[in-house]
């Protein structure tokens, strides 16, 4: 289903423009000349963002936004104005506006900062973000498994966003209507571990000055993640081994046998199979585990998810902190697309949140990317793994820091209009032909048309 934008104006022909220029972005429009109207359909119909003026009669847009909030805290506004100052701006921010457009603007300013918000909202929905036809799979096997109670075992490179999947697991589960429990067992000491994992009774040892229950009781009904359990030593393996046998578990210091209702999800960044044959992690204890085994894909086999999560993330970022949501232009596209990123989803992260802190103005530019030293493993992996299709040369090669030249370029807008010539204008239909997500499609076309080029209807 497509996100459903609400557009709020009064002026008839303006308001007409942008529900066109939305449609054609992708999106799911309904409209309202004013804010009381706005409301009703807010309380009755799907809205997934808000686009309004400031500048209404019955209503003005301050008044409509502190509204919306007070109905939908969750539903993101961006407010339109011909009066733009950096005093509404921050006003816009503080009352809870997702962000601020200063009127005129160009219809791909429009179009680039709502496709800029949707990553958010989506996420929101969802609790992952995925373009790329990797984790699209990947997501799909997820949806299947977690109709069921089978144990998984997802494992990945350090910051792929294993945590990140196992909320989406729970998520889509039965167990759903219950907060999931989560313990990183890498971060508490191993003689803490077991208190914290199976819970204790009063006395049960020095400082256990009440009874507590432990990681596996807060998880009745719902979902337990033991996040890197590969780092918990083979004692304790054993005793999470008979917990998981038996589905029973007893608080230390006590003799009460409580019974279980309890899905498990496992994580680890090691490779298990190695850890059993060398001795560091229990066979018995990896096959309970490995029922349904995951694996993420690191960012680097992801690259369509590149963009979208640097938005994301960089939204996520400035709304953290009431901040303006800087655009990204096109040198930092560029240069986002060409780095390996050995740190994945973690290391772009802390990317966008250096950006926001750098960037002058309203745009995001490739001198305010600072990127950690490379891995001399991952720029050879990155070498030997580059991909040949038309998404490569288009998203990797023609956005490459160096300038590859107008030649390379020019081939590129000919394959898009042919290709949308051929699919009679459709994006969808255009995208999949190239091999390109349609978020990446809408990118290039918005390029094109601010250089002149004719785009086919």
């Amino acid at each position: 289903m497509k996100p459903v934008v609400l557009v709020v104006e009064d002026d008839m022909d303006l308001r007409e423009a942008i529900c066109d220029t939305l449609e054609l972005g992708g999106y799911e429009v309904l409209s309202a000349e004013n804010g009381q109207k706005a409301l009703v359909m807010i309380d009755n119909e799907q809205v997934d963002l808000v686009v309004s003026d400031v500048q209404m009669d019955q209503m003005d847009g301050h008044t409509l936004l502190k509204n919306i909030k007070s109905r939908r805290t969750d539903l993101p506004v961006l407010l339109m104005t011909a009066y733009g100052t950096i005093q509404n701006a921050i006003k816009a921010m503080q009352d809870g506006a997702v962000d601020y457009l200063v009127k005129p603007f160009e219809s791909t300013v429009l179009v680039s900062k709502v496709a800029q918000i949707m990553p958010l909202i989506l996420a929101m929905e969802d609790g992952v973000i995925a373009e790329d036809a990797r984790m699209k799979e990947v997501l799909g096997i997820a949806r299947r498994v977690a109709k069921s109670d089978a144990t998984v075992m997802v494992t990945g490179e350090s910051g792929t966003g294993k945590e990140v999947l196992f909320r989406y697991l729970h998520n889509h589960s039965e167990r759903s209507t219950k907060d999931a429990v989560a313990i990183n067992c890498a971060a508490i000491p191993d003689n803490m571990l077991e208190a914290v994992l199976f819970g204790y009774e009063k006395g049960a040892f020095t400082g256990a000055y009440k009874a507590s229950p432990g990681k596996f009781e807060q998880a009745q009904g719902s979902t337990l993640l033991l996040d890197e359990v590969s780092e918990m030593d083979l004692g304790l393996q054993a005793k999470i081994l008979r917990v998981l046998q038996e589905k029973q578990v007893e608080r230390l210091g006590g003799n009460k046998v409580i019974e279980l209702d309890v899905r498990v999800v496992a994580t680890s960044n090691r490779d298990l199979k190695t850890e059993v044959s060398e001795g560091r992690f229990r066979e018995d204890l990896f096959y309970r585990l490995n029922v349904f085994p995951i694996k993420m894909p690191s960012l680097r086999q992801r690259p369509d998810d590149v963009i979208p999560l640097a938005e994301f993330l960089l939204s996520r970022s400035a709304k953290s902190s009431s901040a303006y949501i800087p655009l990204l232009n096109e040198s930092a596209v560029a240069k986002l697309a060409s780095h390996s990123w050995p740190g994945n989803v973690r290391e772009l992260d802390n990317v966008m949140q250096r950006a926001l802190i750098m960037q002058n103005g309203d745009e995001i530019t490739a001198e305010d990317l600072m990127f950690e030293e490379l891995d001399a493993v991952h720029r050879l992996e990155e070498s030997q793994a580059r991909p040949t299709n038309f998404s490569d040369v288009s998203e990797s090669q023609n956005t490459s820091e160096q300038n590859l030249g107008n030649n390379l370029k020019d081939q590129e807008q000919q394959l898009i209009v042919e290709a949308l010539e051929e699919c009679n204008g459709s994006r969808k239909d255009a995208a999949i032909k190239l091999g390109i997500s349609p978020r990446t499609l809408r990118y290039k076309l918005a390029k094109m048309r601010d250089q002149g080029i004719a785009i086919p209807a």
